[in-house]
């Protein structure tokens, strides 16, 4: 595992059992088995994962709003499940669902929270900084989805936390809000502050993350960098670290293997679509046109693809829809 400086949490070997309520046939249903991570002062860590996995449960252990059944949790160097209120004051969580009191309405709902802290960040900062005066009149039951998570965003940052936690940040948010947080995001990073946030938006993890955690039923599966994981080889070995996936559109059924050998791998993915991935070269293209000249083969369409952080994904946890 990694060492970070100064890790504001430490994760080895979570365990979480849940009660026969939850299982089919009476016995305890175990939703994490092992996972270990470590985040550090800032730095964005991400835990990415397909539903059902366990992140939303690890982030609650490490919270200490759910108690592990097994493994060491430290956050602040404090473990969470016995800490007191000090600890609390020296956390911001966002959940995925925010946690907002329906009745309330966000300015004096931010004021309400900023009182039971020392030195809270001033509230009409908060306000400002994420567009919250647009609908400081209305109700959190009348908010929409994005106007929520900016509020919830506000109230886990209002104690000037050292740690935030962040479930799905940029869940129901339009691009302008979307950005806006991105951008804060990035400012409590350079100013010291840890942050931890699951996402299923591939793209937000690969543009803010600086250390990447995956997780699949309940364990760790991959680790590393964007780039590291960027570079980690794909199913079929491309013996390189520098993948890339040309697309292009042609008349179906074409042979392209001896055109492009393994450990390039091609696929047509649907009638006359066809994908090359590997440690593509340019004279695997150069190749690939002279074949197309010999053939008089004209692609409809064309583009060179870099392997993303959801080629990534997909490929360590599969297509399987959970």
């Amino acid at each position: 595992m990694r060492s970070p400086q100064s890790p504001v949490l430490s994760i080895n070997g979570l365990v979480k059992d849940v009660g026969p309520l939850a299982s089919l046939d009476g016995k305890m249903l175990r939703v994490v088995s092992d996972v270990s991570l470590i985040a550090g002062r800032g730095e964005v860590t991400a835990l990415l994962g397909p539903n059902g996995a366990g992140k939303t449960t690890t982030l609650e252990c490490a919270q200490g709003l759910q108690r592990r059944s097994g493994g060491t949790i430290s956050l602040l160097g404090e473990d969470p499940a016995s800490a007191g209120a000090d600890l609390r004051s020296r956390v911001g969580v966002m959940l995925q669902d925010g946690g907002l009191p329906p009745s309330a309405k966000p300015v004096p709902l931010l004021r309400h929270v900023a009182g039971l802290y020392a030195n809270p960040w001033p509230v009409e900062d908060l306000v400002e900084r994420l567009g919250i005066d647009t609908f400081s009149r209305t109700g959190v039951r009348r908010l929409s989805g994005g106007q929520k998570q900016r509020l919830a965003l506000a109230a886990a940052l209002v104690g000037r936390p050292e740690v935030l936690f962040l479930d799905e940040p940029s869940a129901g948010l339009d691009p302008q809000s979307r950005a806006l947080v991105f951008d804060l995001i990035t400012e409590l990073r350079s100013s010291g502050m840890g942050i931890i946030l699951t996402t299923h938006l591939m793209d937000d993890a690969q543009r803010l993350a600086d250390y990447v955690y995956i997780i699949d039923g309940g364990r760790n599966v991959a680790e590393g960098t964007v780039q590291q994981l960027l570079q980690r080889e794909p199913a079929v070995d491309s013996g390189s670290e520098h993948v890339r996936t040309l697309v292009f559109e042609a008349q179906p059924g074409l042979d392209l293997s001896a055109v492009l050998p393994a450990p390039i791998a091609v696929a047509e993915t649907r009638v006359g679509s066809y994908s090359v991935t590997g440690a593509l070269t340019p004279g695997h293209l150069a190749a690939l046109a002279a074949w197309w000249e010999a053939k008089g083969i004209m692609p409809a369409a064309m583009s060179l693809q870099a392997r993303s952080l959801e080629d990534v994904f997909l490929d360590i946890s599969g297509k399987d829809i959970r």
